[in-house]
Parts: C-alpha cells; sequence; structure tokens
C-alpha cells in the first residue's frame, strides 16, 4: 500500500493558527491565511519583508515587546531550540489608517526547522491572540475580571525575567567554565622537537561548556603520548572533572608500558570522581626510533592516520567501553601499526564529526575527505581547514577539540 501524497503548502495555509515563516535574517519566508487575517496585512505586505520593518514598534506605548521578540528569535538562532514567551503587549499600527496603533497582546513561541547541517535554516513564528482577554473589551473598569487579567499579564511579565535572570546566570557560568578550561588545556605548541596543532572550540549557543579535553605528554626517548577525551555531562563541574582526568591521564603516561595501561590506571581512577563515569579518551604513544603508533581506546572515536600520499587509516582495533562502564576490572585492549616520516595523526571530539539525525559514518567519511584535500598543509594550517570544512558556519553544537601532529 503506497501512502497518499500531503500537500504541505495546503497543509500549512490551512493550520487553525497565525503561523509564519522567518528566515535567519527574520525575513518573512511565508505565512498562513490565518496569520495574515490577524495581523491585517495582505500577502504582499508581509512576503520577502522583514519582521519589524512590517510590524515596528509603538514608539508611544513604552513597551519591551518588540526587543522581548527579537531576544527570543536571536535565541532559537543561536541555541537551534524552542522559545516560548511570556504574553507580550505589541501594538499593531493599521494598515488603512497609518499612524494609528491598535493595542494588542500575544502569546508568541518560536521553534526552529534545521537543515542537513544543524544550521536553523527556517524559524516557525506561531503566535496566539489573547487581547480581548487581557483587555476584557465591554467589562466596567474595576470590575473583578480586570483586576484577574491584570494580575495575569503581570504574572507573565514576571516569570519572563526571571527566565531572562536565569539566562544571564548560565551565560556568566560559561564564560568561568570555558576560562576553567582554557586555563587547564596545554597551551599551542610544539612537543619536544615534533610539529603539533592544537584547537578548541566551545559549542555555540550552548549554555554550558562540555568536558572535551586533550593532551600532550614529553616521554623519555624519541616518545611523545597524545590523547583526548570527553566528560559526561556541562558547566564547571564537567570543567572540572576533566582537568582532574587529564592530569591523572599526563602522570599515567609518564610510567605505563603503554597506553592500554594508562588508560586502565585513569579507569580505576575515574571510578572515584563523580561526575567521570562514561568518560571517553583515546591515547595514542608515536615513537620516532620505530616508526609505530601504539594506541588504546576508551569508547572514544578512533584516531585517523593520514598518510603522506593521501590514503587515510582509522586507528579502530583496540576499542573497549567508556572510563568506569565495566563493574569489574578488565585489561584494556592495544593495538599497533607503522607510520611513514610526513604522516599526520589527527585526534578529535565527537563536536568534529557527530550530527544530529546523521550517521557517524558520514561524518567521518566527511573528515577522510577533508584531510585527503589539505594532505599538504602543515599542521596549523590542517587544523584551521579541517575546523573550516567540517563545523557548520554557525559553529557546532557540541565542544570540539582538535589535536594535529606531523610525524
Amino acid at each position: 500500500m503506497t501512502e497518499p501524497e500531503i500537500d504541505y503548502a495546503a497543509v500549512f495555509q490551512t493550520l487553525p493558527g497565525m503561523v509564519a515563516l522567518l528566515t535567519p535574517d527574520l525575513r518573512f519566508a511565508d505565512a498562513n491565511e490565518e496569520f495574515l487575517r490577524g495581523a491585517g496585512r495582505t500577502r504582499e505586505q508581509v512576503i520577502g519583508h522583514r519582521l519589524f520593518d512590517v510590524f515596528p514598534e509603538n514608539p508611544q506605548a513604552g513597551g519591551s515587546g518588540g526587543r522581548n521578540l527579537s531576544a527570543s528569535l536571536q535565541r532559537v538562532l543561536t541555541t537551534a531550540e524552542r522559545d516560548a514567551m511570556a504574553l507580550q503587549r505589541y501594538d499593531v499600527q493599521s494598515s488603512q489608517r497609518p499612524g494609528e496603533w491598535e493595542e494588542r497582546y500575544w502569546s508568541p513561541i518560536n521553534a526552529p526547522v534545521l537543515g542537513p547541517d544543524g544550521r536553523v535554516v527556517l524559524i516557525v513564528h506561531r503566535v496566539e491572540e489573547v487581547t480581548e482577554l487581557i483587555v476584557a473589551r465591554g467589562a466596567p473598569d474595576g470590575s473583578r475580571t480586570r483586576i484577574l487579567e491584570a494580575e495575569l499579564y503581570t504574572r507573565a511579565r514576571e516569570l519572563q525575567e526571571v527566565n531572562e535572570r536565569l539566562r544571564q546566570a548560565h551565560n556568566r557560568e560559561r564564560e568561568v567554565a570555558l576560562a576553567l578550561q582554557e586555563a587547564m588545556l596545554p597551551g599551542p605548541g610544539d612537543i619536544g622537537h615534533h610539529r603539533a596543532a592544537v584547537r578548541y572550540r566551545p559549542a555555540v549557543g550552548a549554555l554550558n561548556v562540555c568536558g572535551d579535553w586533550y593532551d600532550l605528554v614529553d616521554l623519555p626517548g624519541d616518545r611523545i603520548a597524545v590523547a583526548v577525551g570527553d566528560v559526561v555531562g556541562h558547566g564547571l563541574h564537567a570543567a572540572g572533572v576533566m582537568g582532574l582526568l587529564r592530569s591523572a591521564l599526563s602522570a599515567a603516561s609518564l610510567v605505563a608500558d603503554g597506553p592500554a595501561q594508562a588508560l586502565e590506571v585513569l579507569g580505576l581512577y575515574a571510578r572515584s570522581v563523580t561526575g567521570a563515569e562514561n568518560a571517553t579518551a583515546v591515547e595514542t604513544y608515536v615513537d620516532w626510533d620505530s616508526h609505530t603508533l601504539t594506541y588504546s581506546s576508551a569508547g572514544h572515536l578512533p584516531p585517523a592516520l593520514l598518510h603522506v600520499h593521501g590514503d587515510v587509516e582509522f586507528l579502530d582495533q583496540a576499542t573497549d567501553p567508556p572510563l568506569g562502564a565495566r563493574p569489574e576490572h578488565v585489561p584494556r585492549p592495544q593495538a599497533a601499526t607503522g607510520f611513514t616520516e610526513g604522516d599526520t595523526l589527527v585526534l578529535y571530539t565527537d563536536g568534529l564529526v557527530e550530527r544530529r539525525r546523521e550517521d557517524i559514518d558520514t561524518g567521518l567519511d566527511r573528515l577522510t575527505q577533508a584531510l585527503t584535500r589539505h594532505r599538504g598543509s602543515d599542521p596549523e594550517a590542517l587544523a584551521d581547514a579541517i575546523l573550516l570544512d567540517l563545523l557548520p558556519p554557525g559553529g557546532a553544537t557540541d565542544d570540539t577539540a582538535l589535536l594535529v601532529v606531523r610525524l
């Protein structure tokens, strides 16, 4: 049985409510018949025009409806999340009598429509007019009905102010967490006499920073250890756990026989750290004397080895569950592969390759193509090119750590 074809354009036009579609620059892409009727505008007056040009704020009302609506729409564009607003007064200028304003009250909801890359491509702007409820036309002044409705409007405005204060508090926490995270991560630069590049990009629009990290350790002999990891959770606590795990792995790497043993020690330590459960990490030892990469992964995405001739090899032969995921201690697997002078090792966190509603293999294919395309670049240029090619233009919805080492 074949599924019936649905005319979504017709469905949109007949939706039982006022709904409009806005582009990211806040122009009307479409509006249903109910929206045009309730707003008192024709399709020609709306489609293709900017929202605040079609509906400017009443300069005599002295309200904040326009500012609040603009802030809500920007939050949707930034966070890619739905935003429900409190009741707003937003007067509408008469289309027949310019300069005359009609007192109006609205209950708006703004929701994102995401493209394949996770960016907001449209905003669904749905409004419900509640003017009659608030103004209570015909009710005597001082009536109980008018008092209750005024109280409802006041409480809605107070709720919006509380929500805004909460957003500001979250933003302050994000700034502190970012500063803490950056202070605990090693700075950019080469390790020993080898060339390396590191990058960290926080998620765009997220209220809290995540626990992504990277590390570089200079080992005895012509060897180094490089690692990346990801702590489950957000905010100051996740940043603190990240610092503990990174420091513990650095210390373990200096005395361990290899990355598997270092991750075993880290896993045992993670059991004693609240918030470290199910954190992921991958570590690779690079030995230039034997031209060997030895690696082990605790539930993390595989490092990529870019060969000088352009082929990309993912180091995925020693993958185990995340830190602290097993109730009993089990030795972790370890694998090794050779490399040629001029090859490039790339470690990264999931923000670089994972996208909503997309198979992880698609993201790994994008990484492969980017590495092959820029294989002649030095580590700094390659790191920048990878971020430019793989992260959405507006930024990713998850943190990204990236480490590039020229072998």
